[in-house]
């Protein structure tokens, strides 16, 4: 885990020398922050809402919109354990634990699908439509 955030580190080291260097960019810290943050936060935003867009006209919208949310969250949340261990040294700092963690809310998840899933064939059985 921490040789992923040291690379990840890196990436970001070179793309702001690459910005320095060769685009002749010389801006502060904040204000070269200011821009790509904006950037990628305007771009993210775009490809989401026409994701969003998409999933708004299928019949279980909420139900996905809240899955999406949900482990969204849920990853943030694992790799902020994992780098509060790494900052404490209390544990090991490893990225199979974040993935871990994520594999079990998708088994619950998955279980909570399938629950749902029969209780609603359950339903369509035992109604008239």
């Amino acid at each position: 885990m921490k040789e992923i955030v040291i690379m990840l580190a890196e990436i970001v080291n070179n793309i702001h020398d690459i910005l320095i260097d060769l685009l002749g960019v010389h801006m502060t810290d904040k204000e070269l922050h200011f821009w790509i943050i904006g950037v990628i936060g305007m771009i993210t935003f775009f490809v989401v809402f026409f994701f969003f867009k998409l999933i708004e006209k299928m019949k279980l919208s909420i139900t996905i919109i809240s899955f999406i949310f949900t482990f969204t969250g849920m990853v943030v949340l694992v790799f902020a354990i994992e780098l509060q261990q790494a900052i404490t040294n209390r544990g090991n700092m490893e990225f199979a634990d974040a993935v871990a963690g994520l594999w079990g809310f998708l088994g619950l998840f998955f279980v909570y699908s399938i629950i749902g899933l029969i209780i609603y064939v359950m339903k369509k059985l035992f109604t008239d439509n």
